[in-house]
């Protein structure tokens, strides 16, 4: 069975880039490629969700010049990429804490979420500004809120509620969850979303990331027995 939704932690580009003698610069720019050619194969895997994340918000605190030159290669990136969303109809989604991102990075991104909205086809999530507590912070204000004012029965509080005030409310879990350049932690992405998720860590820095790669994930994601607390009998 293919993961019906996929998320990834795109790590290693600096890494990459060093052990090439070249600016960290260098290794985003082959990361772009990076993502270009996995978003193809997911695509093709017809994987339906596929979540990346793209700009956490602990990245704020990289140096100045690095920040701006991610977010000027994401202007371009969306740029550059928006007639072939188009044509392999797949609709773009964002989540995070997006009115902190550059006004040009969002008038861009706005505007591929909307002309993409009717798309049928794999919805692409970019995670920008994101950070995991944050979010389950940010939704349990809201819902605490929402008590005071009676708009929330405690009464009839449950699991979806919580997801309803999460980013991701349009999302289902996740059901692989893949981190390249061998570091094997979560680093605070989809604490909430990725509670039975299979975890794939693999050795390979992002900008090699290719279908093959993205294949394997899904091989050993098919040969893991997926129990969500049951037992194997119970299966």
């Amino acid at each position: 069975m293919i993961p019906n939704h996929t998320a990834i932690i795109m790590d290693g580009n600096g890494r990459w880039a060093e052990q090439k003698g070249m600016p960290r610069i260098f290794g985003h720019q082959n990361g772009v490629t990076a993502v270009r050619k996995v978003v193809e194969a997911a695509n093709k895997f017809n994987i339906k969700y596929l979540t990346l994340y793209t700009f956490s918000t602990e990245n704020w605190e990289r140096p100045r010049n690095e920040v701006d030159t991610l977010m000027g290669l994401l202007v371009q990136t969306l740029k550059d990429e928006f007639d072939d969303m188009l044509k392999n109809n797949i609709k773009l989604n964002a989540v995070g804490e997006l009115s902190t991102l550059p006004e040009e990075v969002l008038e861009e991104l706005y505007s591929i979420i909307e002309n993409t909205k009717n798309n049928k086809g794999m919805i692409l999530t970019l995670a920008l500004s994101y950070g995991g507590k944050q979010e389950i912070f940010n939704a349990f204000k809201e819902i605490s809120d929402k008590v005071k004012n009676d708009s929330i029965c405690l009464d009839n509080f449950d699991n979806s509620i919580i997801n309803d005030h999460l980013y991701t409310r349009n999302l289902p879990d996740v059901d692989l969850l893949i981190r390249t350049s061998g570091e094997q932690r979560i680093s605070n992405f989809l604490l909430w979303q990725i509670a039975y998720a299979e975890l794939y860590f693999t050795d390979v820095y992002w900008p090699d990331f290719t279908e093959e790669e993205l294949e394997k994930a899904i091989v050993e994601y098919q040969n893991r027995e997926r129990r969500f607390g049951k037992t194997s009998k119970q299966l």
